[in-house]
């Protein structure tokens, strides 16, 4: 018994001991643990921190180069080639003007609808659409049964009047010497007078019908034109009656034209009869034809508030046509100081005007807001100030760079 009770001692020691180191090791390990959460809680601490203390964030690291426009930069060959020029910009005198859409119409003084006087069928057609003619050209030739019939009037009329001619010239001669009485020489000048106005009577309905009794040939005639022009409409057609309600030809003289417009009533009392204009075609962008204001309606019109109005315009060259969309920009009489532009100057990108303003070292896009356009000129509100420098010529070559790059960086 003695010597079990001596072995349970130092067993005793031993496991106090396997205890003690176990509570050491748990310390040690929870001392490690918790240091391990304080540096990790730390961690995430400090990465919250900067928010609120204003430190930059990746996205945030330099703001001004987020908001920056890249410079378009080219050599001096490359601008040489795109044809790029730059105009300082500056303050010009603007006219005050009221822009209207309106029509081009042949002028309506010097317009002509070609119809026959007496009915006849077309013999034959001399002049096709867009002929240049001049005064009293034939048209074309008729063949009318009404015509043959006056001119058997005037030929029997004409004939009558030579015969009562030469007998009231007999009564003259024998009422001189006494060998008739009175009454015969009364007579025969009375018939003589009579057949006159028969003659006269004929040649007239023949030149009511457009013919000249001096020229008669059977029983045609010509249809001409009454002063220089050029044929804008042809109804002749061979071998077809025409009548005279029935026009076969429309001569009108293009050199010059109205501009047909209306005015609203807001600014009838801007403009008045004589005012200058300009008018701008989409045939010929950038170009600008001088006018004049000639005609303001007298008359409202009650719906649309609107008074008729006329630009006269010259056409020497026949540039413009009858019936093309134009623009007038009517002058004021006032005028203001604005930033110009050309229109080229100007361009769409993503749908928003843009130009381009040299800077040191290339060309920077510059959103702006355009006004009025004028003379193939744009009134700029905003985005570029006097003195600086904008390409006026060439920015197409600047904008296709642009989308280039742009593409690029999506890319």
């Amino acid at each position: 018994m003695k010597n079990s009770h001596h072995q349970q001692k130092p067993d005793l020691k031993r496991l106090a001991s396997l205890l003690l180191a176990g509570s050491l090791s748990a310390i040690v390990l929870a001392g490690c643990g918790d240091k391990q959460a304080t540096e990790k809680d730390a961690k995430q601490s400090e990465q919250t921190e900067p928010a609120s203390k204003g430190a930059a964030t990746p996205l945030q690291e330099k703001p001004e180069e987020q908001g920056a426009e890249k410079l378009l930069a080219l050599t001096a060959e490359e601008a040489q080639r795109a044809g790029i020029k730059i105009q300082k910009l500056e303050l010009q005198e603007k006219t005050e003007q009221i822009t209207v859409t309106a029509t081009i119409q042949a002028n309506q003084d010097k317009l002509a609808h070609v119809a026959p006087r007496v009915p006849g069928r077309i013999v034959k057609v001399s002049a096709n659409l867009g002929d240049k003619v001049k005064p009293g050209q034939t048209l074309a030739l008729l063949d009318s049964i009404e015509l043959g019939e006056a001119r058997s009037t005037y030929l029997q009329a004409a004939s009558e009047a030579e015969v009562a001619q030469a007998n009231f010239a007999r009564a003259q001669r024998l009422n001189a010497d006494s060998i008739i009485p009175e009454k015969d020489y009364l007579r025969a000048r009375a018939e003589h007078e009579k057949a006159r106005a028969a003659l006269r009577a004929a040649a007239d309905r023949l030149r009511m019908m457009g013919v000249n009794p001096g020229n008669l040939t059977g029983s045609t005639f010509p249809l001409t034109t009454p002063f220089a022009g050029t044929v804008i409409e042809k109804n002749a057609v061979l071998g077809e009656l025409a009548t005279p309600d029935q026009s076969l030809f429309t001569v009108a003289d293009l050199s010059t034209l109205w501009i047909e417009s209306d005015l609203f009533e807001k600014d009838l009392g801007k403009v008045k009869v004589g005012a200058q204009a300009s008018v701008a075609v989409a045939a010929y962008p950038g170009e600008v034809f001088k006018g004049k204001l000639t005609y303001i309606s007298s008359v409202m019109n009650k719906e649309t508030r609107t008074a008729k109005a006329r630009v006269e315009v010259p056409n020497p060259d026949g540039r413009l046509k009858p019936e093309m969309f134009a623009t007038a920009a009517i002058n004021t009489g006032s005028s203001t100081k604005a930033l110009l532009l050309p229109e080229d100057a100007v361009l769409l990108v993503q749908g928003q005007p843009t130009v381009f303003v040299a800077e040191k070292g290339g060309f920077e896009s510059r959103a702006v807001q355009v006004g009025d356009r004028t003379q193939g000129r744009v009134v700029i509100k905003s985005g570029v100030e006097a003195g600086e420098a904008v390409v006026v010529s060439g920015a197409y070559a600047l904008k296709a760079r642009l989308l280039k790059s742009q593409i690029g960086d999506a890319d």
